[in-house]
């Protein structure tokens, strides 16, 4: 592959990522490299020098969006470099279009800013870019779930160890922020490789423990690894009452072609069970929508369920076929006519619910992270149980935590004012 090696004062570099919450967090740390070695992040807008590229494969939008933006990026020319999971999988394709410079390897990425600059760098965790962190503490995934390709591209499990988890959440928080998302793509699992195993628990356990950060958060869960160590952790009044536990379907025919290791009672139950406990806490969920197999009965199963337990948001997705996944060589059987009004009708619901969850917190006060502020006097920001906040206030630094007063709804999102 052709490289152009620049000197410092003359490279600009665009990051621009597609996906998940660890390819955001890789983002993060590929942005804080460059900025330490002298190198500008700017906008794609601003037709930089080198476009680095992090896709996605989850579904086929996503590898659409993938090459989409290489194209766009080759169009402003910028040379590009690509990343993620997509060209993982597709990299032979990804090489011949034009403007593609680089194709690094996911356990490569660290070494981008040595590819642009032509000689060894030092990585550095900087996270310039969110009010709210992610902090990368897992990567690879041992499931063989059906439909899924990200295994294939990202392998098997592997854990951040304990002592550099920690030693990186405490510097995001000696960097200001009040709370660190922690991310993984099998993110239970975690600990589990490692020669003196841990657990996910166990870690939240330590961060607690040795930093300062005030909100930890916890990105997408299995459910059967919510158990009674992790529930003790959410005691804790600074993890956040949120949850996010995939469902994918109400029916345990299609969870048995999907390759899922619960059954819809084992969910039911131990959401209820969590929900019992917590009382106030945030579960949002993912569906799969017309996977191969899915019948009507299968998706008014899914439905019901969905509707009958107290679900905060959903996330849905139509069936995408993977390749070299096993439900890409299932016989469709779902028409795309059907998928489309199964599709709305989960968001329809999704708004309900995210309406219902947000009502059930009007006239309280709430500790927000800020995130923006408009032009209209308001401060724009999440609550530790993922609530969207608008106050009104005087501007507010990002990443500052503050108290608002909620006394108003609009959709989903609560209204009100700052207090402290």
């Amino acid at each position: 592959m052709r490289r152009l090696i620049m000197r410092k004062s003359q490279v600009t570099a665009a990051v621009v990522t597609l996906g998940c919450r660890v390819n955001q967090a890789e983002s993060s740390v590929i942005e804080g490299t460059l900025r330490h070695h002298g190198i500008a992040v700017v906008p794609i807008e601003e037709k930089p020098g080198f476009c680095i590229i992090n896709t996605c494969t989850v579904t086929g939008r996503s590898d659409a969006n993938s090459r989409q933006l290489i194209r766009r990026a080759a169009r402003e020319g910028s040379q590009v470099i690509v990343t993620g999971c997509y060209s993982q999988l597709n990299r032979d394709e990804v090489l011949r279009m034009d403007g593609v410079v680089h194709v690094v390897p996911i356990e490569n990425k660290e070494e981008i800013v040595s590819i642009i600059l032509g000689q060894a760098t030092e990585t550095l965790y900087q996270f310039h870019n969110r009010a709210r962190p992610y902090l990368k503490i897992q990567d690879g995934c041992n499931f063989s779930c059906s439909y899924c390709a990200v295994p294939m591209a990202r392998g098997r499990s592997r854990s951040v160890p304990p002592e550099t988890a920690v030693e990186r959440a405490n510097r995001i928080g000696a960097e200001g922020y009040h709370e660190v998302v922690l991310t993984g793509i099998h993110l239970g699992s975690y600990g589990r490789d490692l020669p003196e195993q841990s657990s996910l628990a166990k870690l939240i356990k330590e961060i607690i423990k040795r930093t300062g950060i005030r909100r930890i958060r916890l990105s997408s869960l299995e459910i059967n690894e919510v158990d009674d160590e992790l529930l003790e952790v959410l005691y804790d009044e600074r993890v956040c009452r949120h949850l996010h536990l995939p469902l994918q379907s109400g029916s345990n025919d299609v969870l048995r072609l999907m390759n899922r290791n619960y059954s819809v009672d084992h969910f039911r139950k131990k959401m209820t069970a969590i929900t019992d406990i917590f009382r106030d806490i945030a579960i949002g969920s993912d569906v799969i929508v017309g996977f191969p197999g899915e019948k009507k009965e299968d998706f008014d199963d899914t439905y019901r369920m969905v509707r009958e337990l107290p679900f905060a948001y959903l996330h849905i997705f139509p069936f995408s076929p993977r390749g070299g996944t096993a439900a890409a060589k299932m016989r469709r059987t779902v028409p795309n006519s059907a998928v489309s009004e199964r599709v709305a009708a989960l968001k329809r619901l999704s708004i309900e619910k995210r309406e219902l969850y947000a009502k059930c917190h009007l006239n309280r006060t709430l500790d927000v992270i800020a995130e923006e502020n408009d032009e209209h006097g308001h401060t724009l920001g999440t609550a530790s149980n993922y609530l969207k906040i608008r106050a009104s206030s005087e501007a507010v630094q990002r990443g500052t935590l503050i108290f608002a007063r909620l006394t108003g709804i609009e959709g989903s999102t609560l209204t009100g004012f700052v207090v402290a």
